[in-house]
């Protein structure tokens, strides 16, 4: 259909604490329609859903709270490994992942029958690790010093420099290094400095996405508008 066609589908990421999410808040302020991979896979991860029934089966009851819930601090420790035990996140990519594409294909389905010129932009952390860069139009990469990560998951979490190190150099030991995240980006923006420069980096990028989904919308109707009319 000609939403498909349409739409521009841009993928928001960046290695752990790099600030994607306040990123993306900026970018939905501005018209774009932004969805948060990790929101997705929350919901999934609920007791009655398939996901959360293979989550449970793989990495045992171990990872659950008194009430049934998924703990997801437990869970990362079981996924993401320690020192004395192999990561498991693979495992859990391949559980959650497919799941979570189709949710965020029919999301994006959604807000194209709305508005075929939109801007959709899909948050997740591992886009070029899961191999699914390609489903973009567009990729946008956030990044920042390696010594903010610390600090900023430090405050996040509400813990020590040294346990916030731990676990950061941990997460990133599955994800991709900025140089080879940037390497793929169509945008990059640098969220080591203040807010306001963060933002400002934001409404150039978006200006040229929103150009970009316009001129797109104008080429399929015109295309359209020139094929020949089939007789009935």
């Amino acid at each position: 259909m000609a939403t498909e066609v349409c739409l521009l589908k841009v993928g928001l990421t960046g290695g752990i604490a790099s600030g994607k999410s306040v990123v993306g808040e900026m970018f939905a302020r501005l018209g774009a329609h932004v969805i948060q991979a990790d929101v997705i896979a929350h919901e999934l991860m609920q007791p009655g859903q398939a996901v959360y029934d293979e989550v449970v089966r793989r990495f045992g009851q171990g990872v659950l709270d008194a009430d049934g819930t998924i703990n997801r601090p437990k869970l990362a420790e079981a996924a993401f490994g320690s020192t004395d035990s192999p990561s498991s996140v693979e495992d859990l990519n391949r559980i959650v992942h497919p799941v979570v594409i189709r949710k965020q294909e029919q999301w994006i389905e959604e807000v194209g029958r709305r508005e075929p010129e939109a801007v959709t932009m899909v948050e997740a952390a591992l886009i070029l690790e899961a191999g699914i860069a390609q489903r973009f139009d567009r990729l946008v990469v956030v990044t920042c010093r390696p010594e903010q990560r610390i600090a900023r998951w430090a405050q996040r979490l509400n813990v020590g420099e040294d346990s916030a190190r731990s676990e950061v150099t941990r997460r990133m030991a599955a994800q991709l290094p900025d140089e080879g995240k940037t390497r793929s980006a169509d945008y990059v923006i640098d969220n080591s400095g203040s807010l306001d420069e963060t933002e400002r980096q934001v409404r150039a990028v978006y200006s040229k996405l929103r150009q970009e989904a316009v001129n797109t919308l104008t080429r399929t109707v015109l295309a359209q508008a020139r094929k020949p009319k089939t007789e009935n």
